[in-house]
């Protein structure tokens, strides 16, 4: 218990601190700064709500045990046990519940989130179920209060997505669809089996967190812009101005193509989120392999070559291989029900990284 309270004092400390930082005019000067200060104050006041609770408990527990010690009227002593006894089950809650706050939250989970689905093996019926993904995720978003933007889209032969590429804006919108990161398979009756053949296909599914201006600074003379003319499918023009954008990161070789919008700027502004994002990935991925390497269930890794989920449709069976969840509840499911199962995947990680925190 002291050992838990050294560090709630501490986290205290300098919660005090960077409220007396951030009223300082020179912070506020260096917005990059002020930023992440600002954030930091706003992510410890939920551990100092908690904090100040746990140590008006743990005052009542001692005066409660003081009565019981001190005092002679029965009655008073009798009331004195009946509220030791509630106050100690608030203890142990609120020791369970600050263990958890204090496991180091992943940085990125309260950033907006880019999301790329991308048709795999099996052809038609891959773009197909690529769209079943990108409506089961415009459902899940709808019922979250976010917004939905698509940045770009390649729609298939017969229906649903060779590729398509979205922004998604609210709170805490990366650390619940990054979950999502990873091949999802498919198993059903293609719409275009004639002989009612259950077939097996897959879309790849690629969750970023979304890198804003102070995460990535780029330099203007680093990026090589190409302007060209909207095409739609069969190559034909949609318009005859030059609205397409590509752009070119030259260090680092990454390229950007938008033709989304008519408006050239929007087209602009979109590639230019997307190379941020890119660039800001080649160093998150490096964090992502550092702590995949200490986890075994590790269910938000960057490994998307890793078959997370299965989607039987004969069964109406949906599997998440990652901590061997069935159910058999797919109509819903890909109607976007999916809660239960990123709160599952949620529960999985944090007991993971309960386990690597134990020494508070």
């Amino acid at each position: 218990m002291s050992s838990l309270l050294n560090k709630l004092e501490a986290i205290h400390s300098r919660w005090l601190e960077i409220g007396d930082l951030i009223s300082q005019p020179d912070i506020i000067a260096d917005m990059k700064r002020y930023v992440k200060l600002t954030k930091d104050y706003k992510d410890l006041q939920v551990v100092i709500d908690v904090y100040k609770d746990y140590k008006n408990v743990l005052s009542n527990i001692q005066n409660a045990k003081d009565i019981l010690n001190n005092e002679k009227d029965e009655e008073f002593r009798t009331m004195a046990k009946e509220e030791l006894t509630t106050l100690l089950e608030r203890s142990e809650q609120l020791e369970q519940d600050i263990r958890l706050l204090l496991i180091p939250a992943d940085p990125q989970d309260n950033k907006n989130a880019i999301v790329e689905i991308r048709a795999g093996t099996g052809g038609d019926e891959a773009s197909i179920f690529a769209g079943d993904l990108f409506r089961m995720y415009t459902h899940y978003c709808e019922s979250k209060n976010w917004k939905l933007d698509v940045v770009s889209a390649t729609e298939g032969t017969i229906g649903g997505f060779k590729e398509i590429v979205f922004n998604v804006i609210g709170d805490g919108v990366y650390g619940l669809l990054k979950y999502e990161s990873g091949v999802h398979r498919v198993q059903r009756v293609p719409q275009t089996e004639a002989q009612g053949r259950v077939h097996t296909s897959a879309a790849s599914v690629v969750v970023l967190p979304e890198a804003d201006e102070f995460d990535v600074v780029l330099n203007e003379k680093d990026i090589r812009k190409d302007t060209y003319c909207s095409s739609g499918p069969g190559g034909q023009s949609v318009n005859t101005t030059y609205s397409a954008i590509r752009l070119t990161h030259i260090p680092t070789g990454i390229v950007v193509a938008i033709q989304d919008e008519k408006s050239q700027i929007k087209n602009y502004e979109k590639a230019l989120k997307i190379l941020r994002t890119r660039i800001y990935e080649m160093e998150y991925q490096k964090y992502l392999d550092d702590i995949s390497s200490k986890r075994k269930t590790m269910v938000s890794t960057g490994d998307r070559s890793a078959k997370i989920r299965t989607y039987n449709y004969p069964q109406n069976r949906v599997t998440d291989h990652r901590i061997n969840l069935t159910m058999y509840n797919l109509t819903n499911f890909i109607n976007g029900d999916i809660q239960d199962t990123i709160e599952a995947l949620q529960v999985a990680e944090n007991a993971e990284r309960l386990k690597e925190s134990m020494d508070i």
